[in-house]
């Protein structure tokens, strides 16, 4: 015979009013008699009955993520965070990948998130404008890594990263820097360039352009790089760095001897390639659980991004050139 919220209820010296609260809206209360409830579920192999509680409360019990693809493990460290976090506040998370397809993007909140009790998007590639108009769905909406149309988001200091990495190099004695940017209509590259334009350094940035932003697309901006004469290169994320890393070592120039690179996210892979890649630190575990908390808790009107710090994480693919300038 199947468990019942009352023999939880039971089971854990409560009201069934109580136990009811403690697993569909946690907030409510006191983490001491929540957790009770919550062991005593677990212990009896309670499941609740979705269907019924929407009915009951008008919530499906359920949110929607949708990223641009789930073979960028910056997604998928996100996505995981989502869901640890999303369980905790009793939602299951459907995730669904679109392909970096601004028009799938839509169609997958159109499909999944009229059910769902909060849609996520991270990092989408639509316009400020539809973002709009798929924000009209009915549920909250929230943006991750993403600013624009007015909707609540989490994101994270592109400009200040790419100050902190570019100092960096300063540092070791660079003063011809190329960046190997991503997708044309990417929201986080072009915070990325306002923060390179902003840099009061004696740095002369080459622009590389456009990009996809994975391991092949870092093969393709790596000939740019020898082409144009930098001694160092900042990419628009980990894989694309890799990228450029194998197709330097190729081309015959050694990492950081003759160039040295740089990433952006700091994924695991980061830290299993030798040598490790020097890169910029992104908080994707907090970034998942922040987003979660922001969609589900309440909503500050005059604060509608939250932004979190990110951090240089120096490692093996960063030294000085191979000819320093000379001091002035």
């Amino acid at each position: 015979m199947a468990v019942t919220l009352r023999d939880v209820a039971r089971a854990a010296g409560v009201s069934a009013a109580t136990a009811s609260r403690a697993l569909s809206a946690p907030h409510l209360v006191a983490p001491e008699r929540r957790e009770l409830v919550r062991r005593v579920a677990r212990e009896l192999g309670y499941r609740p009955n979705r269907a019924a509680r929407e009915l009951i409360t008008g919530r499906s019990g359920y949110l929607c993520l949708v990223v641009p693809d789930l073979e960028n493990p910056f997604f998928a460290a996100v996505a995981k965070a989502v869901q640890s976090r999303a369980r905790a506040s009793g939602h299951a998370v459907v995730v669904a990948d679109a392909e970096e397809d601004p028009l799938l993007e839509a169609e997958l909140v159109a499909q999944l998130g009229a059910q769902a009790d909060g849609v996520l998007l991270c990092s989408p590639r639509m316009s400020d404008d539809d973002l709009a108009t798929v924000a009209a769905v009915g549920r909250p909406v929230l943006l991750v890594n993403r600013e624009g149309a007015g909707l609540p988001s989490v994101a994270v200091d592109n400009r200040g990263g790419v100050r902190q990495a570019v100092r960096h190099l300063h540092t070791l004695g660079h003063r011809r820097v190329a960046y190997a940017g991503g997708p044309a209509g990417s929201w986080s590259d072009a915070r990325r360039r306002d923060g390179l334009e902003a840099l009061d350094l004696d740095v002369e940035l080459v622009d590389l352009g456009a990009h996809p932003p994975a391991f092949a697309g870092g093969v393709g901006a790596a000939d740019l790089v020898i082409a144009s004469g930098a001694t160092a290169v900042l990419a628009h994320n980990d894989l694309m760095a890799l990228g450029i890393v194998d197709r330097l070592r190729a081309r015959g120039l050694r990492v950081p001897d003759d160039v040295s690179v740089v990433g952006f996210d700091d994924v695991p892979v980061a830290t299993l390639v030798t040598p490790a890649l020097t890169t910029v630190a992104m908080p994707l575990a907090r970034l998942g659980r922040t987003a979660v908390d922001l969609l589900l808790g309440p909503r500050d009107p005059d604060a509608p991004t939250t932004l979190l710090p990110v951090e240089l994480v120096v490692r093996g693919t960063t030294a000085p050139p191979p000819h320093p300038p000379e001091p002035r």
